[in-house]
């Protein structure tokens, strides 16, 4: 890149987000345009129009969870890169659903919270390592338990697709009632709360 990344430091905490700004000032190929606390990170984010929102998940008074899809909604140019304390793997997946470029720990080296803005900037998806073999553990553990039925891995595929309820019972020429069935199974064997997260958990992890 030619230009230097633009970065929003969002964190309640004014210690930590006056460090990472020095810390990222000093590369030569990033600028942090501006701080913000978590209530006023979408008016700055929208101010700046920064090229890397770096945020805190946990804020007070709005979440990063909070601010982030209205900043995707207003600046769907602008990356997010979460940096948490919470190792949670909720956490990750909601972040990731609601469209965060990346999710790293507040533990990780220095260098790695850099090197995670750079590509974060150049589009890639960036994860912590920890979390990363977590998340994988996770799926590998769930794909053991899931042991779907044929009809119930073609419903799966057909709500991937984007096919309502009705679409799908036409498809397989059953009533609606049938295909609500092995959704409320699949729901179940995928541990998930609802269809959406079951789609998500579908398109990545390519079920």
């Amino acid at each position: 890149m030619t230009d230097k990344i633009r970065v929003l430091v969002v964190d309640d905490e004014p210690v930590i987000r006056d460090g990472l700004s020095k810390i990222l000032g000093y590369e030569h190929d990033i600028v942090v345009v501006g701080g913000a606390s978590g209530a006023e990170a979408v008016d700055k984010a929208v101010h700046y129009e920064p090229d890397v929102v770096l945020m805190d998940i946990y804020m007070p008074m709005v979440s990063g969870l909070q601010a982030m899809p209205v900043i995707k909604q207003k600046l769907p140019n602008s990356r997010v890169l979460l940096l948490t304390v919470s190792d949670s793997e909720d956490d990750l997946l909601s972040a990731l659903r609601l469209g965060a470029q990346g999710y790293l720990l507040k533990s990780e080296p220095v260098n790695q919270i850099i090197d995670g803005v750079r590509r974060t900037a150049a589009g890639e998806t960036v994860l912590s390592p920890q979390l990363a073999g977590k998340l994988a553990a996770g799926v590998r553990h769930k794909t053991e338990e899931r042991k779907l039925s044929e009809r119930e891995k073609q419903v799966l595929g057909f709500l991937r697709d984007g096919l309502s309820n009705a679409e799908i019972a036409r498809r397989l020429s059953v009533e609606e009632s049938t295909v609500k069935t092995h959704i409320h199974h699949l729901l179940g064997k995928l541990h998930v709360k609802n269809r959406t997260e079951a789609i998500f958990l579908a398109r990545r992890h390519l079920l």
